[in-house]
This record gives structure tokens, C-alpha cells and sequence, in this order.
């Protein structure tokens, strides 16, 4: 497979390192070039050899017809996947130059290369330059915006093994997260414990309690023009925490409990407040106890959603709420549903 004509690539990237750029990327060939990504028949990604020698990747879209969208590098919507070329991927001179004409610069990696050595150098891997690829082409609605997100459950320790957390999986957050990269924001994401992987180009904080998520995200908020309260935060902690092991004995033990930080309506109330988004679950009364949330947190927009349906899963059916009324959308996975989300929020903006 050949990529041609994309507004004279091969030159302009020949120009930027040691002079080796191919445009043929076969599948199988002797260099070892391969297909990374093809979707819907409209957008090639090509990829590197796995030797040390210097190869540049671009993306090509194609038009309905399978025709090259000679107009694809004339909006700027041109990026690079960066692997093993030193004198490319880990010059930042050369990253700036192309990032102010206008290519987003997607890598390197840092890891153990195929030359012997550790650190910045490796290409991305396909699952990683995919997850990109999926918002690369979305209106970028949120551009300059910086969002501030948190996912996920928290937990309350107990004792140093046991402790109180709920069934949030934390997909929703992460899927606005994503979302939001792909409108344009720059993304920090405080997450509650979680089996999910970072998303590529999200800075993730880490944290476990609902205290350090209070924390992380007062120390975050000041930089933010947008705050997204997804997670599932516990109300209380425990007062009385043990610090060993509780053993089983004739007596129940008994746990005090105290209330936690309201993060969301705390951000809500900071004089010069980010656009601030908030979350209800329920199991009853949806719309009323929704309602009641927003209004008494103040916040101009609130996802309402069922815990019972959302929790866990991949979808989601959520109503939103603003003081325009109600928004009701359709049931669908999480990820169209956080897209929906940050197109509604940025008309709000």
C-alpha cells in the first residue's frame, strides 16, 4: 500500500531529520512497515520498522469515494506517530516548529527500545494511536479550555484491609475525559482507584480517599475553566479507623462515621469558580432528586443517570439539566454519551 500526494509529506518530513522517509508501507515488506489502523475504509495510519532506522509516519483521510482528501493537510489536521528517530521524536525544537504549523505530535513513548536503550524513543502502540485516532477529526468545541475531571469510587479504609467503597467503575469519567481531549481541552484527571488505563494525552492524579480527591482537585481547580464532578464520591469515612487489622471477636466492632468534603458544591462556591458539571445517581426519583442537587450546589449543568443502569456498565442513558429544562438523551454507550455531554456543556461556555 502507497500513500501519495499528501501535500508533498516525504519532503517536508525529509527535511526535519536524516533524509529517510518512505511512503510505501507495505503490508510485509523487507522494512517492516505495517498498517497500524484502518477505519471505515477513510483513514490510514501507517507505521514504523521495529530496527533503528528512521522512519516518519503520517495520516491520510479519504473521501467516500476512496479518493485522497487532498484538503486533509491544508486544516492543519496533520500529525506524526514519533518512534525510534532520535534526531526527530525527542528533538523539541522540532516537535515546537511542527506544532506551530499546525501538526499534533503524537509520541514518542518512553520504554525500553529495540536498540538496547530506555527512554523517550518508542513508536505508540496501535491501541494507544487508535484511541487518539477515534476523537483526531471531532470539532474541537473545548480548544484553549483547561478541564479539571474526577472518576471513579473512592475508599475509606476501615482498618489496613478492610474499607468503604462502592461499584463505580469509573468508565463514565474516563470516557469525558477522552471526550474532552478530544474537543481540544488539555485534561487533568483525578481518579479514585479503578481498573482502567490512563487516557493517552490525560494527566492522571491518582488518589484513594475522598479526602485526597478534595485535595488533588482544590489544588487543581485554580488553573481550570471547567470542572467535571463524575465521581463517586463517599459521603462519610470513618472516624475510628483502626490502624491493624481488626480480629473477629464476641463484640461487634464498632465504626463512627463523619461526613466528608462536598467537593462539588465546594468548587461551586470559589469566587471566581470554574463552569462547574455535576453528576447525580439515584435509584428513585430521578429528575426530582436531580433537580434538587443542582439547585442547591448551584451548578449550571447536571448529569442525571440511574445508578442502578449505570454503575459498571458500558452504557448509559442520561438526562441533562440546565436552566433551559431538561434533556433527556437515548440510551447509548458511554462514550457517545460523554460526547454529548461536552457538545452541550460547550454551548453553555
Amino acid at each position: 500500500m502507497t500513500i501519495t500526494n499528501v501535500n508533498d509529506a516525504p519532503t517536508f518530513f525529509s527535511t526535519l531529520g536524516d533524509g529517510k522517509v518512505t511512503t510505501d508501507f507495505g503490508l510485509g515488506n523487507d522494512s517492516g512497515n505495517k498498517v497500524m489502523v484502518q477505519a471505515d475504509g477513510k483513514i490510514l495510519v501507517a507505521g514504523s520498522s521495529t530496527d533503528n532506522t528512521d522512519y516518519y509516519f503520517a495520516v491520510s483521510r479519504y473521501n467516500a469515494d476512496g479518493s485522497l482528501d487532498t484538503n486533509f493537510s491544508g486544516d492543519g489536521k496533520v500529525l506524526t506517530n514519533l518512534g525510534t528517530a532520535d534526531s526527530f521524536g525527542n528533538n523539541g525544537t522540532v516537535q515546537a516548529s511542527l506544532q506551530a504549523d499546525g501538526v499534533q505530535v503524537w509520541g514518542p513513548a518512553h520504554g525500553v527500545q529495540a536498540c538496547g536503550e530506555t527512554g523517550p524513543g518508542r513508536m505508540l502502540e496501535p491501541e494507544e494511536v487508535f484511541d487518539l485516532l477515534n476523537g483526531f477529526f471531532d470539532e474541537k468545541v473545548l480548544a484553549g479550555k483547561q478541564v479539571l475531571l474526577t472518576a471513579g469510587p473512592t475508599y475509606e479504609a476501615i482498618d489496613t484491609v478492610r474499607g468503604i467503597t462502592n461499584i463505580s467503575s469509573g468508565k463514565m469519567g474516563y470516557a469525558l475525559a477522552r471526550a474532552c481531549r478530544d474537543a481540544g481541552a488539555e485534561v487533568t484527571l483525578v481518579s479514585g482507584p479503578t481498573a482502567l488505563a490512563a487516557p493517552m494525552g490525560v494527566r492522571l492524579l491518582p488518589v484513594q480517599s475522598a479526602s485526597e480527591m478534595y485535595q488533588a482537585v482544590l489544588s487543581e481547580v485554580g488553573r481550570s475553566q471547567v470542572f467535571i464532578s463524575v465521581a463517586a464520591v463517599a459521603d462519610y469515612r470513618v472516624k475510628n479507623r483502626s490502624e491493624h487489622k481488626i480480629k473477629k471477636g464476641d463484640a461487634l466492632p464498632l465504626i463512627e462515621l463523619e461526613e466528608n468534603p462536598d467537593i462539588l458544591a465546594t468548587v461551586a462556591s470559589l469566587p471566581a469558580a470554574p463552569f462547574c458539571v455535576g453528576f447525580a445517581a439515584e435509584s428513585q426519583n430521578l429528575l426530582q432528586f436531580a433537580d434538587s442537587k443542582r439547585r442547591k450546589k448551584k451548578v449550571p449543568l447536571l448529569v442525571a443517570n440511574l445508578a442502578q443502569q449505570a454503575m459498571g456498565s458500558d452504557d448509559n442513558e442520561v438526562t441533562l439539566l440546565d436552566d433551559a429544562g431538561q434533556h433527556p438523551l437515548p440510551a447509548m454507550a458511554k462514550a457517545e454519551v460523554a460526547r454529548a455531554i461536552v457538545a452541550h456543556l460547550a454551548r453553555l461556555l
